[in-house]
């Protein structure tokens, strides 16, 4: 299809503006509904992917649970509660266990640096513990292991709990006092607290707000209750090579075997999260896929009446064409040369309608958009082929008349 053609087709749509703008809106509206679904769907996908790698995609999480004293007390009869020793047997029984990170949290009375006094939250930590939760360093370093064979009193703190108690100072080598003991900071948390708070029902981004022991020195240095749980969570990652909904079931097992299936422990497999969370997207993408089907159906139909009219007003032109020694296959090509500016046309500005209504989404709810070049050029070459298609019958209907016909017509 040459340039010339497409020259034609233009000047002879500009000659029926209303016309054309009409037809023009429901290829623009069901490409701006692919483009925005497309573009939130795959925001919604990297922003699960983001959160979900907070807990640790292969990863399986074993947590205590919150128990009233009088109901605790029933249970301790039965069962110790969360332990090492739990971590170690998952260690041992469960498939493709690779490492465990454990965590216990300390009460805090008081942590204060110099006049400030605030009421943190202190946690015991085994040295895999930032491995397992994806945690990055932003000044200084990580526990290490030597940290807690010397008990020494050393602690990392997370970005937010570092802006409360030193403001822009650098924390780096300051001493805090958690409770009855001084602790010297050795590292900062990079800052995670952008984004969502919350996946699937799972509270993220508490890390930025807290304070990290080494796990023997917490334990050797800080009160703790007999009642109380020995660990409140352990952290299972796994190698690859088993699926975790497998994992996460010997590891029920064993559990409920050493607890004496007393229900005092929460499991959670983040990549089964991730997996319902991309379900409910699929869901979505389905309803705003038909939506979107609809308005390109509309529009496709548009097209097709409008070539239609056109050809009806035209008779006596394509009359003259045919006389002069015009093919058919040159009226079919002028007609759908016509049908695919307006094609052409509703997808570049449903492909700007559409950006603009998914950041507006984004921004009215709090949900991310990220672009791909193959969405664009799929709800583009929807568009087109949707255009072409309904302009198919159009044209043929013009290339079929007969040219002394349509030179007496009063069109």
């Amino acid at each position: 299809m040459n340039r010339a053609l497409i020259l034609e087709a233009i000047v002879e749509l500009k000659r029926r503006k209303l016309r054309t703008g009409l037809t023009l809106l429901g290829m623009v509206f069901g490409v701006a509904a692919i483009v925005a679904m497309l573009a939130v769907g795959e925001g919604s996908k990297r922003e699960a992917l983001r959160l979900v790698a907070e807990l640790g995609l292969n990863n399986i999480l074993l947590e205590s649970k919150n128990i009233a004293t009088d109901k605790l007390k029933d249970i301790r009869t039965r069962s110790l509660g969360l332990s090492a020793a739990d971590a170690s047997a998952a260690m041992s029984v469960v498939p493709g266990a690779q490492s465990v990170a454990l965590r216990k949290e300390i009460k805090v009375d008081q942590l204060v640096y110099g006049t400030s006094i605030i009421a943190g939250r202190a946690f015991a930590v085994s040295h895999s513990y930032a491995e397992h939760g994806g945690l990055q360093i932003a000044q200084g370093r990580w526990l290490q292991t030597e940290d807690s064979e010397t008990l020494a009193p050393v602690c990392v703190i997370g970005a937010r709990l570092a802006k409360s108690l030193f403001g822009e100072q650098n924390p780096i080598g300051e001493r805090v006092k958690l409770n009855h003991t001084w602790l010297e900071v050795v590292g900062v948390l990079a800052d995670r607290s952008a984004g969502k708070s919350e996946f699937e029902g799972i509270k993220l981004g508490l890390d930025d707000e807290r304070l990290f022991v080494p796990w023997e020195s917490g334990r050797a240095r800080f009160l703790f209750t007999l009642i109380e749980d020995e660990v409140d969570g352990i952290s299972l990652r796994l190698d690859g090579k088993v699926a975790p909904d497998t994992a996460a079931r010997v590891l029920q097992t064993v559990i409920a075997q050493r607890h004496a299936n007393a229900d005092d422990t929460n499991l959670i497999v983040p990549m089964g999260l991730y997996r319902q969370n991309q379900q409910t997207q699929r869901i979505f993408t389905i309803v705003m896929s038909s939506i979107a089907a609809v308005s390109l159906l509309v529009g496709g139909i548009g097209i097709m009446n409008i070539m239609l009219a056109n050809v009806l007003e035209r008779r006596r032109e394509i009359g003259l064409k045919r006389a002069l020694g015009a093919r058919r296959r040159d009226v079919v090509e002028q007609f759908l040369a016509e049908a695919l500016v307006i094609a052409v046309s509703g997808a570049l500005m449903g492909v700007v309608l559409g950006a603009i209504a998914a950041y507006s989404i984004a921004t009215l709810a709090g949900w991310s958009v990220a672009w791909s070049p193959i969405s664009l050029l799929i709800a583009v070459s929807m568009c087109i082929a949707v255009g072409l298609a309904f302009g198919v019958f159009p044209a043929k209907q013009a290339s079929r008349l007969d040219p002394i016909a349509a030179l007496r017509s009063d069109g």
